[in-house]
């Protein structure tokens, strides 16, 4: 592993604006999480210039763009995209070691972008399709109720899982008529950038662009008045940032945030080993990483100590290590001041006297600076501790027991946020009650996470897990607004007032 790792040449990257790619005076160095000292890779570093110019190359390529019939788009991006599969093991291996997730992981990441593409391409159909509003009494018209794009479109995306949370909005974006400005996180820019430039240089020049670059420098994807939505994923603190900023030019937003989402299970779950291992992947999967990931349990009481019992086995296999070692099974957390923050709500829930088990061994050697955290169970804590009340984007999670369903519903719902959400049970029609109880926008039954996402539904959050729905047609009219054309209709409409 460490040969491998060690000797493969820095990935560079550059930005991608009207059909041209650009290098920048000033790069950001990417650093190995596992190896913070290690430089992996050289992304391009936009100025404030370069990015007013990408907005403004989207939005010369806009007019053509929108023109088109969506089926034509459709074909354009179908075009796009083919043989996006043949660099897949190296985006993979690139995203591994710039975000220090396992390779599986980084390989799926990308595999979702291309599904999420596909399955907004079979709305094509659906794109253009108007209403017609009939004259009605006292109504003496005949109203056409169509969709017209919205323009240019800047998406932001976070670390975690960049490549297919991209997927999640760039394809239905484009589909709808817009053209975009992408940003990556400064953190993870390599991978994620080489994929979208790879697809923007099959698609007439400046309807796809790519600025990567520190954040200070990017403020004209979100209030410059020639941009009209920004998609943002990310904390709520960084929600919250950009509302402030898309306000000075009446911009859109939609905001997926952080989640701080419950799993309920009744006394009646079926905790066999496939439902524990899904359970398991729905809390550690990304290192604990995701924002639809379980963050708190709470189980019927007659059930705890088989539900702890269950992840412990599972957590007792856990092997700490570089993303690209093949026996890794789980890696780093992204940046040092999480890997500070979970470790501290770890020794909080101690202190207060909660039971804590933790999990693995932290490795040594080159890996002895990484940003490694031994996963955790937090038993029957308080539940005013911030291992409960914040979100921990870590491999720890606190099980909770509880009495009775509505207990259990109370409980999951009071919270800030209201992402996603999971409720284990063998009664179906139990499952449906409390899942319509839940004050989320998406729940599982018997399964939760990101790897059993829907991906043709629509998906986003209540309260402060942000605003708006991505994926399906829904997410597709997101990124549109309608337009009515009425005509009047001789004689149509008298009679009853």
């Amino acid at each position: 592993m460490t040969d491998m790792v060690s000797t493969t040449a820095p990935v560079t990257t550059g930005l991608y604006i009207g059909g041209e790619a650009r290098s920048t005076a000033d790069v950001l160095d990417v650093v190995d999480p596992a190896r913070p000292g290690v430089v992996v890779g050289h992304a391009a570093a936009a100025t404030r210039e370069d990015v007013a110019a990408a907005v403004a190359a989207a939005k010369d390529a806009y007019p053509a763009w929108s023109a088109m019939p969506a089926t034509e788009r459709a074909a354009a991006m179908a075009a796009a995209i083919e043989g996006i599969a043949d660099d897949r093991d190296e985006d993979a291996r690139i995203l591994a070691l710039e975000n220090g997730k396992i390779r599986m992981e980084s390989w799926v990441d990308a595999l979702v972008f291309e599904i999420r593409w596909q399955l907004a391409l079979s709305h094509a159909e659906e794109v253009d399709q108007a209403t017609v509003l009939p004259p009605a009494p006292g109504i003496p018209v005949e109203t056409t109720v169509g969709y017209q794009p919205l323009g240019v479109v800047s998406i932001i995306v976070p670390f975690n899982w960049p490549i297919a949370i991209l997927g999640a909005a760039l394809p239905h974006a484009l589909l709808a008529g817009n053209t975009a400005v992408v940003k990556p996180p400064p953190t993870t820019p390599l991978a994620i950038t080489r994929l979208v430039q790879r697809v923007a240089e099959k698609l007439p020049p400046g309807v796809l662009n790519i600025v990567t670059g520190v954040d200070t420098e990017m403020g004209s994807l979100i209030d410059n008045p020639d941009v009209a939505k920004v998609c943002f994923t990310g904390s709520v603190n960084g929600g919250k940032r950009m509302m402030e900023m898309a306000s000075r030019s009446l911009t859109r937003v939609t905001l997926e945030l952080g989640g701080n989402d419950p799993a309920i299970i009744r006394a009646d779950a079926v905790l066999d080993d496939a439902h524990l291992d899904r359970l398991y992947a729905g809390i550690y999967d990304t290192t604990g990483q995701i924002c639809m990931a379980a963050k708190r349990i709470y189980v019927h009481r007659s059930r705890l100590d088989e539900v702890v019992a269950g992840l412990s086995a599972r957590l007792e296999k856990v092997v700490l290590g570089h993303a690209l070692a093949e026996d890794t099974t789980m890696g780093p957390l992204h940046q040092s001041a999480q890997k500070a923050f979970v470790t501290e709500i770890i020794e909080e829930a101690r202190d207060s006297g909660a039971t804590v088990l933790e999990f693995g061994e932290l490795p040594g050697g080159e890996l002895a600076d990484g940003n490694f955290v031994r996963p955790a169970i937090v038993v029957d804590p308080d539940p005013a501790l911030r291992v409960v009340t914040q979100e921990q984007f870590g491999p720890v999670i606190p099980v909770i027991p509880y009495d009775d369903d509505a207990e259990a519903v109370r409980l999951a719902n009071d919270t800030w946020g209201g992402l996603c959400g999971s409720v284990w049970t063998a009664d179906t029609d139990a499952a449906n009650q409390l899942g319509a109880q839940l004050a989320v926008g998406y729940v599982w039954v018997n399964d939760h996470g990101a790897t059993r996402l829907d991906l043709r539904a629509p998906f986003g959050g209540m309260k402060q897990s942000g605003m708006g729905r991505e994926q399906g047609i829904a997410g597709i009219r997101a990124f549109q607004d309608t337009r009515s054309i009425a005509h009047l209709v001789p004689g149509a409409g008298e009679g009853s007032h």
